[in-house]
């Protein structure tokens, strides 16, 4: 298990970057749920961070997809930046900084892993964004999303990997079978407010992966994603 680290030095070290401020770098550490076990703590949670975090990023990646690729249409900037800006890559980037360990979460938060948990890495990734950009402003906040979130983005947007694994894999099933994937439910467990679905993707008829989701549309897209990377290793 992660344990906490208070030693924002190092973290700092790794960023490169020396807050004047060290309230403003603590803060971004705060979950809510620590607050709940400590009504005295001076700071407040990192949501206010992460709500300014979030439309800072969200104007970066706009300003970079409009800059770095002139040729792409409007849908494809939003398809981009939905697929760079998810939930997923954000705490990716937050696992490769281990902003987990600085956490500050309660014990039940901490019990259930809350420093592996995307949504709080994620959320915690944007606070960082909104205390960079408070403390050292634009360029600086521009160049620190730069190194980590957008390293992989020219691989993204080349073999289009921003469109939804569904919409990838009709591509490649109309250029080289001139047909389209079908999708069949084949299983349906649990009660009708929490059911969760089985489908099978079809290629000319031949089932070639499973996805399983809380939606019919979610396991769908689970079966292409899978059905892509046999796919691409059979290649």
């Amino acid at each position: 298990m992660i344990k906490m680290n208070n030693n924002f030095l190092i973290l700092e070290k790794q960023l490169g970057l020396t807050f004047k401020n060290k309230d403003l770098l603590k803060n971004v550490f705060i979950h809510r749920s620590y607050l709940n076990e400590h009504k005295d703590f001076s700071l407040p949670s990192n949501e206010k961070l992460e709500f300014l975090g979030d439309s800072v990023l969200s104007l970066i990646s706009s300003l970079y997809l409009y800059q770095k690729y002139p040729h792409l249409k409007e849908g494809d900037y939003t398809e981009i930046k939905a697929a760079i800006v998810c939930t997923e890559s954000l705490a990716k980037a937050a696992k490769k900084l281990e902003l987990g360990k600085y956490l500050f979460l309660s014990k039940g938060e901490e019990k259930e892993g809350g420093r592996e948990n995307y949504n709080i890495l994620a959320d915690c990734f944007e606070a960082l964004i909104a205390a960079i950009f408070l403390e050292f402003g634009f360029e600086t906040t521009n160049q620190f999303v730069l190194k980590n979130l957008f390293k992989k983005l020219e691989y993204v947007v080349k073999n289009r990997l921003y469109l939804p694994a569904k919409s990838r894999l009709q591509e490649y099933t109309q250029g080289k079978y001139k047909i389209i994937p079908e999708y069949q439910v084949i299983g349906e467990i649990g009660p009708e407010h929490k059911k969760i679905f089985k489908v099978a993707v079809l290629i000319n008829k031949k089932k070639v992966a499973f996805g399983i989701g809380k939606s019919k549309k979610e396991a769908e897209e689970q079966a292409a994603k899978i059905a892509l990377e046999k796919i691409n290793n059979v290649k």
